[in-house]
């Protein structure tokens, strides 16, 4: 042995008198944890006994006379905590198998996540779990799991990967402690949590990485709690993992389904030391466990501090931004009211010269299609006449082959106006072409004012020079009307001096030639007017491209104010969006708040409500009615109060009670409002 042992003074042991006195003193306090577990009292009578016989053994190997440092005694001390709490986790594991095989073997049905016995072993065996276990530091900060040396399971054992891959794919397990309560119930639905167990204690160098040298784990206890897993292979549980909030359970073991009743503590005051050390070891134990509780919600209260303190900076970051979005909108909507009052009255403008133009180009296009229909009359009179002239053309020649004979002597003179008449021919038919071409002129040109009914105002002082010039085209076919006149009367002339005289025909057809020369500049004055007329054609296009050029400028304006509006709508649309986000952002505020304050009045429950003893209580607290044999007291399991029956007939399931038990009215009426409060 190379442990050094010190030996106890006998002046320090404290006499049966002053355990007494402190007894006393203490059950005032505790009156409610007297109660105490019957395997804990042999656990305690154990570690005695063993610190005992180690005394007596270092004793007769002759360590005693050592002088012993203070060193020496720290280290006794915290090897003699760690055997003690080794000790008292492998009772309590003890306890909570055999109670959970009991209970499973009476019930003779496969267990529920919901059964107490079994919820109660996975927080033991959590805690087993969990001691001795090193802390890993990381940049986010300490982290202390029990998940890490679980996940060398599916190393050593391939049997265990699919634990591992369904844990890993619950999409609801965001923390590794939950993921560690999600493999430790999924090992022992396969009913192979010893079998992992023990290949984890086999090999005991990987283990070292995450415990301590004295954690249970490390030492024999370890494997004494592998051997007492291989009973529960006779259960049969099945354990729903979707639903349950794994992440956020508290592990705090329940006593109250290992703890006997007893009678009143008064007649077993003289129990020994023995008994007084079991209950400090159990104050002890609970005091661990509430501050261990007290130190999650005081960082659970620093995180949301934290974060109402982002929020807030996010807020006033949000409302600066609103400010600035509003004044932009302002901006923006000035803008848009200008560009609106300058775009309509444009619209008006443009509005009123469409229709003065509209006016001026109806008058106009009347006058101009009385003066086509006109044209068009004269035209077809013309051809009318052409046609007579092309008759007597032929009975003059006719008349000419019958005269052959008596004008051997005029063949040659009658061969020359026979080309001349060919050539007047043709000339007419040139004209009758260039007049049909007119005539589709006037048809494209209709079809082309109908098309510009937007370019009227360009238009005025064009269909004043076109009447000019129809009045000029009337002149001139009044002049061809005279000549054809003129014609008919010769041609009439000429018809009766044919019948009597044939030498006259010389001077007729000298007369012709004449009058052809006359037509051959009729037709170049009417060329000159056709080139004029395309000439205003082309001037009219331009106007018409020049209108067709503002057109286009007023649709892009319109596009802009078009572009304008929607993005008004857009920003609208993001002024609404930040409304609501700024109202979401209310709502996490106040639930945050609402949390605060539950984390808050939570911790004044654990830290203000009292055990109120049943001498202290005369009268119930609510109806302040006086207690009786039949009025019997009733505490409540919330704020600790005696009331009675009428006062604390309700009932609500605690998170330190994993059924419904009793509880004042007032309690009540707050324990709902806050359920109601954390659900919307």
């Amino acid at each position: 042995i190379k442990e050094d042992f010190e030996i106890i003074d006998p002046n320090h042991i404290p006499n049966t008198t002053e355990l007494k006195n402190e007894e006393k003193e203490k059950t005032d306090e505790a009156r409610w944890s007297a109660p105490i577990l019957s395997l804990a009292k042999k656990a305690s009578e154990n570690l005695v006994q063993s610190y005992g016989n180690a005394l007596k053994s270092a004793s007769l190997v002759g360590f005693i006379s050592k002088p012993v440092s203070n060193d020496s005694t720290a280290k006794t001390s915290v090897r003699y905590h760690a055997m003690e709490e080794r000790a008292n986790l492998m009772n309590m594991m003890k306890l909570s198998i055999k109670i959970l095989i009991q209970s499973a073997l009476s019930l003779g049905r496969t267990l529920d996540s919901d059964f107490p016995p079994l919820q109660q072993f996975f927080v033991v065996l959590e805690h087993c779990l969990k001691h001795g276990l090193k802390v890993k530091k990381t940049f986010i900060g300490q982290n202390k799991s029990f998940f890490g040396p679980l996940e060398l399971v599916e190393k050593l054992c391939p049997e265990a990967s699919d634990i591992a891959t369904s844990v890993k794919n619950l999409p609801e397990l965001k923390t590794a402690v939950g993921r560690g309560r999600a493999w430790l119930y999924l090992a022992l639905m396969q009913k192979k949590l010893a079998d992992y167990l023990k290949v984890l204690l086999d090999h005991k160098h990987l283990l070292s990485e995450f415990y301590e040298p004295d954690a249970l784990m490390m030492e024999e206890e370890g494997a004494v709690i592998v051997g007492l897993l291989v009973g529960l292979n006779v259960i049969d549980a099945n354990l729903c993992l979707k639903g349950e909030d794994l992440d956020s359970q508290v592990g705090v073991i329940d006593f109250s389904l290992y703890l006997k009743e007893t009678q009143d503590s008064d007649g077993k005051q003289d129990g020994g030391i023995t008994a007084v050390l079991d209950q400090k070891h159990y104050v002890e134990e609970l005091n661990r466990h509430l501050s261990c509780t007290v130190a999650d919600l005081q960082n659970k209260i620093d995180c949301l501090e934290k974060t109402n303190s982002k929020l807030q900076e996010e807020l006033a970051a949000a409302t600066d931004r609103i400010g600035s979005l509003q004044e932009e909108q302002q901006q923006l909507k000035q803008q848009n009211e200008l560009i609106r009052e300058r775009s309509e009255k444009s619209v008006e403008v443009t509005k009123e010269d469409t229709k003065v133009e509209l006016d001026t180009y109806k008058q106009s296009r009347q006058g101009l299609d009385e003066m086509y229909s006109d044209v068009w009359k004269q035209l077809k009179e013309e051809k009318k006449i052409r046609l007579e002239l092309e008759k007597e053309l032929e009975l003059q020649i006719g008349m000419k082959t019958e005269m052959e004979i008596a004008m051997k002597l005029l063949e040659k003179d009658t061969h020359e106006k026979q080309d001349t008449l060919v050539a007047l021919r043709q000339q007419l038919e040139e004209v009758k072409a260039i007049n049909l071409q007119m005539f589709h002129k006037s048809q494209n040109a209709e079809s082309s004012l109908q098309q510009k009914t937007e370019a009227i105002s360009s238009f005025e002082g064009k269909t004043n020079e076109m009447m000019s010039s129809m009045k000029q085209m009337e002149e001139r076919l009044q002049h061809a009307e005279k000549a054809r006149q003129a014609a008919e009367e010769r041609c009439n002339k000429m018809k009766q001096e044919l019948a009597g005289r044939l030498d006259t025909c010389r001077q007729q057809m000298s007369q012709l030639d004449s009058k052809c020369s006359t037509l051959e500049k009729e037709l170049k004055s009417e060329k000159e007017q056709r080139q004029t007329l395309q000439r205003e054609l082309h001037q009219e296009k331009d106007a018409t491209t020049l209108l067709k050029t503002e057109l286009q400028q007023m649709e892009g304006l319109k596009k802009e104010l078009r572009k304008l509006q929607d993005e008004k709508q857009h920003l609208e649309k993001v002024c609404e969006e930040q409304e609501q986000a700024l109202q979401e952002m209310g709502l996490h505020l106040s639930q945050s708040k609402l949390k605060m304050e539950d984390i808050k009045e939570v911790n004044k429950a654990l830290k203000g409500h009292t055990w109120l003893k049943d001498d202290e209580a005369t009268h119930c607290k609510q109806c302040e009615k006086e207690f009786s044999i039949s009025r019997r007291k009733h505490h409540c399991r919330n704020c600790g109060d005696i009331f009675c029956n009428t006062c604390s007939s309700n009932e609500l399931a605690l998170p330190s009670y994993p059924k419904p038990v009793r509880v004042c009215d007032t309690c009540h009426t707050l324990l709902l409002q806050r359920c109601s409060s954390n659900s919307s």
